[in-house]
């Protein structure tokens, strides 16, 4: 029996051994090294706080990243035909390496807690709880396997093209033919199947969204909103976002309320115009129908006229045309035209050019009416547009077609990284000021601002064109930068934003992935971080751009204490 018990302990030994060689042989010592390092950098904290699922597969796609790159590494190596060790060597290196990994992995996760909460306290939020490095271990892991699963997958297909091409081309044609072959068939799967299910699927779930009445959102009876009996475009047309727009803001009584301290001279109804997808057949038609419905409620009449350009799903940011009417006591005229009901960065891939076209339809029948009128006898006019909505917004208007006669100015928040104006203005910046609010030339014609505002630069007069970018140094949708695969972010350097964690750190690669995960969470953040902007922001910025007459100091304050209050109480229900 003794003897039994003997043999069975040595051949289990050594299956045991046997299958740890040849999993190690499975393994790549470069691979795991820098695939450790890149999951303990995604763990370290970026622009904006991740949720459990979001930090779980930032950090399985940064370990598998780092994975491949070791891989790689270790094939390039034995291609050049540089010394490698032996494979006895070779398996007790990579099985040493495996345990080392595993513990910097977990002490590296017992920090990712505090990581988190250094940005989470900044912005005012409740810390993560010590349970989180384990669900994200947990994520992660089995985000990598399924990476490295397809990374084997493209592998295999590589190794078969080559060895078919093998028969009929020299040996180091075949590979790199075979490396296109698997590249082309990967590629063709992801972009031509893969892709295109999400996008339809998506297109087909937003356009019923978009279609959906909501019972608690009113017809409006006032004939200065679209969408009323007396308009010309039907309710049902104007698609969920335009309903919300219009049917919402300040009516006369309560901003009568507000002002009455000020003594204004009139308050008005706010017009709001706007024209969904659904309303007319063509991007030039519903421009052309939005201009009908502008005259219709003699929008031309009034001091300030704003061309608003959506976010990709349609949506207008309340706070920053409620500011804009308070600050007017109503004086004011919007006018906006839904280009896709599509969340923004879907649109951008599906239908990037209807968002341009549109904004430049839109803006070509407004100014063209606009310029028609006297110069003592037109508003004020202004552009508007938020994420995606400030990037068509800045395409909408050529400076050689309005150079003889410009519009006033513009708001735009929160501009896309892709936006070109925004970035040669922030790459000719003063040498002395931040990129995450930097400073142009005299500053008479662009201005930045942020959660400090900003915009009171010394000495600085502003000239008949005035245009404010609004900005967070935490919104990763302004500051993503493709650039950060191999460098640091301009952003990054000392001084940083008042809203970015000092715990943030660059790393080749992990940093990008990072931002790319921010993007996902920029509108999630808390109200005045991120890509969510708070009304008392805007109060400032439109303050600087259409420069309202009898605003002082403390009413200026009493308006912001206002909004504040009121989004704490929409915050409790």
């Amino acid at each position: 029996m003794i003897s039994l018990l003997r043999d069975f302990t040595s051949a289990t030994r050594d299956r045991t051994t046997d299958w740890s060689m040849r999993f190690a042989a499975t393994l790549s010592t470069p691979g795991l090294l820098l695939g450790t390092l890149f999951f303990a950098a995604s763990l370290t904290p970026s622009l904006l706080p991740r949720t459990l699922g979001m930090q779980g597969v930032l950090s399985g796609v940064s370990l598998a990243a780092g994975y491949g790159l070791g891989v790689f590494g270790r094939w390039l190596w034995g291609y050049l035909e540089l010394p490698l060790p032996t494979a006895r060597r070779q398996r007790t290196v990579t099985l040493s390496a495996a345990g080392i990994c595993l513990a910097t992995a977990l002490l590296f996760l017992r920090q990712a807690a505090e990581w988190q909460n250094s940005i989470r306290v900044l912005m005012e939020l409740d810390p993560v709880d010590t349970a989180h490095p384990i669900r994200v271990g947990i994520i992660a892991a089995v985000v990598a396997i399924l990476l490295l699963g397809v990374g084997r997958l493209f592998g295999l297909l590589f190794r078969i093209s080559a060895h078919w091409l093998s028969d009929h081309l020299p040996r180091k044609v075949a590979n790199v033919l075979g490396v296109f072959s698997a590249v082309a068939v990967f590629w063709l799967v992801i972009n031509g199947v893969l892709l295109d299910f999400v996008i339809r699927t998506t297109d087909a779930s937003f356009r019923q969204v978009d279609a959906l009445m909501e019972p608690d959102v009113e017809e409006p009876a006032s004939p200065l909103r679209t969408g009323s009996a007396e308009s010309l475009v039907a309710w049902a047309d104007l698609g969920r976002r335009g309903r919300e727009f219009v049917a919402s803001g300040p009516r006369p009584t309560e901003l009568r309320e507000f002002l009455d301290p000020l003594d204004p001279e009139e308050v008005m109804e706010p017009i709001r115009v706007y024209v969904g997808l659904n309303s007319a057949e063509s991007i030039q038609e519903r421009a052309r129908l939005a201009l009908e419905e502008l005259e219709r409620v003699d929008a031309f009449s009034r001091s300030v006229l704003v061309v608003a350009t959506p976010t990709g799903t349609g949506w207008i940011d309340p706070d920053a045309i409620n500011t804009l009417e308070y600050l007017h006591g109503g004086d004011v005229a919007t006018v906006a035209v839904q280009y896709s009901y599509l969340p923004s960065w879907l649109s951008l891939m599906a239908e990037a050019e209807y968002g341009d076209e549109t904004a430049r339809a839109l803006f070509r029948e407004v100014y063209g009416r606009w310029t028609d009128l006297p110069e003592d006898a037109r508003p004020e006019l202004y552009l508007y547009g938020l994420s995606l909505g400030a990037l068509n917004s800045d395409l909408a208007a050529d400076l050689y077609d309005i150079i003889a006669d410009p519009f006033h100015g513009a708001l735009w928040a929160g501009p896309p990284f892709r936006s070109t104006t925004w970035r040669q203005v922030t790459d000719g910046r003063e040498p002395d000021s931040p990129a995450w609010l930097p400073r142009f030339r005299d500053g008479s014609v662009i201005r930045f601002a942020n959660q400090d505002n900003g915009l009171d630069i010394h000495e600085a007069e502003w000239g008949p064109l005035r245009i404010v970018y609004l900005q967070y140094a935490s919104d990763p949708i302004t500051f993503f930068d493709q650039s950060a695969l191999y460098r640091q972010p301009e952003w990054m350097e000392e001084p940083r934003g008042p809203d970015v964690s000092p715990e943030l750190r660059w790393y080749p690669v992990v940093t990008m992935l990072q931002l790319a995960v921010d993007i996902a969470a920029g509108d999630t953040a808390p109200v005045g971080y991120g890509h969510v902007y708070a009304a008392e922001h805007y109060i400032d910025a439109w303050l600087a751009v259409t420069d309202p007459p009898g605003w002082p100091p403390e009413e200026v304050a009493r308006l912001k204490e206002w909004f504040q209050e009121r989004r704490a109480e929409l915050e409790t229900e």
